[in-house]
């Protein structure tokens, strides 16, 4: 049937039309813009992932300009470091030069302390002038920022690294297991002819015979010859004299009991330092009174006439403190102890007193702030957050070394004191004290720069390359969901083209249908 009023053919012809034109515009769209998703309409699903990647692309790319940025601060603040290592090595030859006495005026003296003076003031300026972007990095802005350390029990803590974790602080808990011990022997005080534990006639702390003694330590070995008549105070007296050539001490047992004997120890506490006494030719009077404790008993507990207790020995060795920092088994090394867990990494130098007690109660201290934050990852939180600490190499900060010093017992100094008019000046001839503090502070120095290279070269550029390559995946992954396929998109142009140009046609014609009424009408 003609009717004229409804030209059905002409509305399926717009509607399909419609369509064909819809679609054309689509993939002129995608060719135009060389995306497939231009709206959230042409993938949904997709565009969720891919909105996703481009998010995590962003941060990606983010971490590798930030560990970038970090290996440039890094590698300035090593340079820096390595000038302070020339300069200490320069005073150190110069330390060594004046310490030949024999061959070395006053005067020259002088001009070394004048050029010692100069290159720590110089180490100070470096610490206090090293920058990156107006970021100090020697000064200890970069170092972390310690409460309630005690003196009594930590002469020194170095924090490496610690992780807060959204922790306002941190708090440190250090609690020996194990003492530190120096190396020690006893001369007993009751003297003997090869009997063990029978008095002579000579009676106690005296020596009956002329014998010599050789006595090494971890400085050296020297050997005593002592007459018939010597006291035991003598001998103590004449070990405290050769402490510095080595490296061991003497003192009675008792001040006031004599037949207690002496105790021959190292100056040092650790499993490296030792003590060795031994007879020299056929006197042989300590041959059987030369005694250490066995299994490192308490000093406390010494006996001479003990079996159980001690026994004949002519060497001993120390023990290097063990401890618990944070309930992780720290390593020890004479009376230093280090921890290094990903929550934190310690260097914590002990006082003797407390390293070398088993008490059961720890000593406590917090981390309050400070240190270096570097976010490395494409997510912040604390795994992908790396912390690194940065301590000051001023003059008197560096080398921390605990001395015997000339009025007895210790003290704890610093670089600083090797200055004119300190402790450790070439005027006052402390040449061993100021040796040990340069080859503390030299080794300071090469530790931080190893420390801050293994961080550069295990933790930065690792990660840079394995966020490279995160990258590249990434963007692979996104460009098939995103990026639009031209091959594909030209194929589907043509055929839309096509439809469009048979939807007009086809429209043209059903339009024109109805005009086939008027013939119709005659």
């Amino acid at each position: 049937m003609a009717r004229i009023n409804t030209n059905i053919a002409s509305l399926i012809a717009q509607r399909n039309l419609a369509v064909a034109n819809a679609d054309l515009g689509v993939h002129l769209e995608r060719l135009a813009t060389g995306v497939r998703l231009n709206r959230g309409a042409d993938d949904p699903a997709g565009l969720i992932v891919s909105e996703r990647l481009r998010s995590e692309l962003k941060g990606l790319g983010q971490g590798v300009k930030n560990s970038e940025r970090a290996s440039s601060v890094i590698s300035t603040t090593e340079s820096s470091l390595a000038e302070a290592s020339d300069l200490l090595n320069s005073i150190k030859a110069l330390v060594v030069e004046a310490a030949n006495t024999g061959g070395f005026s006053d005067t020259e003296v002088e001009a070394n302390q004048r050029q010692i003076d100069s290159a720590i003031d110089s180490i100070s300026r470096i610490s206090n002038t090293a920058s990156f972007a107006d970021l100090k990095l020697l000064n200890g802005e970069l170092g972390y920022t310690l409460s309630g350390v005690s003196a009594p029990d930590i002469t020194k803590a170095t924090i490496n690294a610690a992780q807060f974790l959204n922790q306002p602080d941190i708090k440190v808990n250090v609690e020996v297991t194990q003492s530190a011990q120096q190396a020690q022997l006893f001369l007993r005080g009751d003297t003997n002819d090869n009997t063990v534990f029978t008095p002579s006639a000579a009676g106690p702390g005296i020596v009956p015979a002329t014998t010599t003694l050789r006595l090494a330590g971890p400085d050296g070995l020297q050997e005593l010859t002592f007459i018939s008549g010597t006291t035991y105070d003598q001998i103590v007296s004449a070990i405290k004299t050769l402490g510095a050539a080595t490296g061991i001490d003497a003192v009675r047992v008792s001040a006031t009991d004599i037949s207690s004997g002496i105790r021959i120890f190292s100056t040092q506490y650790g499993s490296k330092p030792f003590v060795s006494v031994e007879t020299v030719g056929a006197s042989g009077i300590f041959d059987q009174g030369v005694l250490r404790l066995k299994n490192d008993g308490d000093i406390a507990l010494y006996d001479p006439l003990n079996a159980a207790i001690v026994e004949p020995a002519s060497r001993d060795l120390g023990k290097d403190v063990v401890a618990l920092i944070n309930g992780a088994l720290g390593t020890g090394r004479g009376l230093t102890i280090s921890s290094k867990t990903p929550q934190l990494d310690v260097d914590l130098q002990l006082t003797s007193a407390f390293a070398s007690a088993v008490t059961g109660t720890p000593s406590s201290f917090r981390i309050t702030g400070g240190g270096s934050l570097y976010q490395l990852g494409p997510v912040v939180n604390a795994s992908q957050q790396v912390s690194v600490g940065v301590q000051s190499i001023a003059a008197s900060r560096l080398g921390g070394t605990l001395n015997t010093v000339p009025a007895g017992g210790t003290a704890f100094e610093f670089l600083s004191s090797l200055k004119s008019g300190g402790a450790n000046s070439l005027a006052g001839k402390g040449f061993i004290n100021a040796s040990r503090i340069i080859e503390t502070s030299i080794d300071e120095i090469y530790t931080l720069r190893g420390r801050l290279g293994a961080f550069e070269r295990n933790t930065l550029q690792t990660n840079v390359r394995s966020l490279q390559s995160a990258i590249e995946n990434v963007t692979s992954a996104s460009s098939k969901i995103r990026d639009a396929d031209f091959a594909a998109e030209t194929s589907a142009l043509s055929r839309a083209q096509i439809l469009t140009n048979a939807g007009t046609s086809v429209l043209a014609t059903a339009n024109a249908s109805s005009q086939t009424v008027l013939q119709l009408l005659g």
